[in-house]
């Protein structure tokens, strides 16, 4: 059994932690431009925790609650009124990571239904997120489909 709890802001570091993991996992470097990366990520994720525009949630099993083994978050944007939701709100889903030994037992389903229900209830029509190789068929097995999103890189 596990539990699932609302992250605050003193869990920037375990959120931090799973993001520089999460990203590693995927195949990233991990050398000194992921270092800063995560380095200004922990700070950015403390001040957006306290104002409430990031909402985490984070997992552990029940026998050992202080163990941290998977975490999700939904990053609630400023949006203009747009044809697919006339809403001024948009949320972003981001830093879903399970640990490697604790995978296979449904945690990033479960975080995933925790994060869509939360935007239901804040009545947020477009959700949104960028999934790793690993992720999205499980994305896709919930209804999420690929968009025409381009990106260009300034840096």
């Amino acid at each position: 059994m596990f539990i699932t709890r609302m992250a605050g802001p003193d869990d920037a570091g375990i959120i931090s932690s799973h993001r520089h993991r999460m990203f590693v996992d995927s195949g990233q470097a991990d050398d000194d431009r992921m270092a800063t990366v995560i380095r200004e990520f922990e700070p950015w994720v403390h001040a957006r925790l306290t104002s409430g525009v990031y909402v985490g949630w984070l997992t552990a099993p029940e026998a050992e609650p202080e163990k941290v083994v998977a975490g999700a978050g939904l990053l609630l944007m400023d949006f203009p009124p747009h044809f697919l939701d006339a809403g001024s709100i948009r949320a972003y889903l981001l830093n879903f990571y399970v640990d490697p030994e604790w995978r296979g037992h449904g945690l990033a389903y479960r975080l995933l239904r925790t994060a869509v229900e939360e935007t239901q209830k804040r009545g947020i029509g477009v959700v949104s997120l960028h999934a790793s190789v690993f992720g999205k068929p499980l994305y896709e097995r919930n209804g999420f489909k690929e968009s025409n999103e381009m990106l260009l890189r300034n840096r």
